[in-house]
């Protein structure tokens, strides 16, 4: 009898704690359920600007070679030839205050030979160069100068341009202006999301911004390179500055 009654005071107790450890989890989870329901919903989007934009400054390289047996006679045809571009760039309006020039270069001359019907490198006299760096605001001065120096070339000059690159110098502000109208477009866009569910959007939970483009008019970038976290067009004068934002709003 005395072990009946111990048998049934434990299941007792194992009843009771089953009970309790029950109405225990049952509020965990209804509080984990309120924070699930409650939790605030989020739209993610993206938004878009863009403006045209202007280069400002231009820079132009080129660069003079010369072939010659002896480094001195190298030398003086190089001093030759620069007098010639230097006149050159005058007559085309760019003054001197807009040069550079780069020390003088010379290298062994190479010429590539036949022997017993192999190729083989000579050596036969030296190379000397230099290159000349033009910084100017003149574009017009730039652009025509660019096509004005195949002249040189015909005459048998031996002067090589490369292509003038063109650049906007405040390129900060334009992307801080452009990242304001992006951040616009991206709530419109969420806006119009959203609206025909009843709710709206509410305050920003999170921002992040692309990469900053300068394209040239039409978006072709076969000439750009990525040197300003985007792509940055330095062959065309005018251009189209782009920027898009991806904004995560919460959902009231």
């Amino acid at each position: 009898m005395s072990e009946n009654k111990s048998f049934l005071n434990a299941m007792i107790m194992l009843g009771l704690l089953l009970a309790i450890g029950m109405a225990s989890a049952a509020f965990i989870l209804g509080v984990q359920a309120k924070h699930a329901v409650t939790g605030q919903q989020t739209i993610t989007v993206k938004g878009l600007a863009e403006k045209p934009v202007k280069a400002d400054s231009a820079e132009w390289v080129l660069s003079i070679q010369v072939t010659d047996a002896t480094q001195r006679g190298g030398l003086e045809k190089l001093n030759k030839e620069r007098q010639t571009l230097e006149n050159f760039l005058i007559k085309q309006g760019l003054p001197k205050e807009s040069w550079l020039f780069d020390t003088e270069i010379i290298n062994d001359h190479y010429d590539e030979v036949f022997v017993k019907d192999s190729p083989r490198q000579v050596r036969n006299g030296y190379d000397v160069s230099q290159t000349v760096r033009i910084s100017s605001r003149d574009l017009a001065a730039i652009t025509q100068a660019n096509q004005s120096i195949l002249e040189l070339r015909a005459d048998s000059h031996p002067i090589f341009p490369q292509a003038p690159q063109y650049l906007v110098s405040d390129l900060e502000s334009i992307k801080m202006s452009l990242i304001a109208d992006a951040t616009k477009n991206a709530r419109n866009r969420a806006t119009e999301f959203v609206k025909q569910d009843g709710v709206k959007v509410g305050v920003m939970k999170s921002a992040s911004q692309g990469a900053f483009y300068i394209l040239p008019v039409g978006g072709n970038n076969e000439d750009s390179d990525n040197s300003y976290g985007g792509v940055y067009d330095k062959s065309t004068i005018h251009k189209t500055a782009r920027v898009v934002v991806t904004i995560v709003y919460n959902i009231e």
